[in-house]
């Protein structure tokens, strides 16, 4: 690619490997900056270079710890804008927050959209994130949102199993979409698993499957795993109907808590995640697969500063 001399990509503290990929990818070099914290718990950002009227994306996935990378992804938008960027395109690889998206309980609030309005208020002009847990957070931005997917990529990994063995299982009725557009690439079928989460501790019960996965190989498909309860849920309902191997695909390894280790003991063979967030070697195992998403992230940042399509990127109508 042609040296971009208007593009500044920046990167906060929460996965700096990855902008560093990107960067690789793009043929740039990343622009110099400093993020930390004061004795006082107050965080610090400086850009330590010149960005005025400069195309700058700032990479930073809200992930743990969350509060502290949402905070310094802020600060950063806003010391860009104070230091007149030309335009500051957020690229939040993981929307945390995003599974508060309605009010389901009384009295509660709707975190993905406070996100959505800090950022603006903080003087994003755009943003580009993937697999969002519900597409509709898109409408609560009043700036431009491009949402790519990891699906192309997640399931090229499993394109040797395609055939007349495979099931596509979605985790719930909510996940079905993505699911069927994983299905449409590997000409699988689909499996539903009806989910019922219990109170607000992260315990699921998996109350029945739609479909037949019965000596089948059944590819779970998920948009993230936290702590891991939701796929044990989606083994064990697929264990009890007889599928005779399972295997994993998900776009953001949060992997809290105990997750990984329940997942390295578990009925599940290979697990493929994308590197949305990082993922330390210590919650890894050999079963885990870790994907770059640098190439996508930064084809599509390509594409945003030179007014091209994003969405042309994925042209097989399955998987848009």
């Amino acid at each position: 690619m042609p040296p971009f001399d208007d593009l500044k990509i920046l990167s906060g503290n929460a996965h700096l490997e990855l902008a560093k990929d990107i960067c690789k990818y793009l043929g740039v070099s990343l622009a110099s900056s400093e993020a930390f914290k004061f004795s006082n718990d107050n965080t610090f950002v400086r850009i330590k270079e010149n960005i005025r009227g400069k195309d700058v994306f700032i990479v930073q996935p809200i992930s743990t710890p969350v509060n502290d990378n949402l905070m310094e992804l802020l600060i950063m938008i806003d010391a860009a804008k104070r230091a007149s960027a030309g335009r500051i395109t957020a690229v939040i690889p993981h929307y945390a927050y995003g599974r508060t998206d309605k009010k389901d309980q009384p009295r509660v609030a709707i975190t993905a959209r406070l996100v959505a309005d800090f950022l603006s208020v903080a003087g994003a002009d755009r943003l580009l994130t993937i697999d969002l847990h519900a597409g509709q957070i898109q409408g609560f931005f009043n700036i431009p949102v491009d949402e790519l997917t990891a699906i192309p990529m997640l399931a090229r990994h499993f394109e040797s199993l395609r055939g007349d063995d495979l099931v596509v299982v979605a985790t719930d009725v909510g996940d079905a979409k993505r699911a069927r557009s994983t299905a449409i690439f590997l000409d699988a079928p689909i499996a539903i698993i009806e989910k019922q989460r219990l109170g607000n501790n992260d315990q699921i019960e998996s109350a029945s499957l739609i479909g037949s996965v019965k000596d089948k190989i059944a590819l779970i498909v998920d948009d993230e795993v936290g702590t891991g309860g939701t796929i044990m849920a989606a083994e064990n309902a697929l264990i009890e109907q007889g599928a005779s191997q399972i295997v994993c695909a998900v776009t953001h390894p949060l992997l809290a808590g105990d997750a990984s280790s329940l997942l390295k003991n578990s009925n599940i063979v290979k697990m493929a995640v994308a590197d949305t967030v990082p993922v330390p070697q210590e919650r890894r195992w050999d079963g885990l697969e870790v994907l770059s998403i640098a190439p996508l992230l930064g084809e599509a940042i390509n594409r945003i500063h030179r007014d091209q399509s994003v969405g042309a990127m994925f042209d097989n109508p399955g998987l848009k």
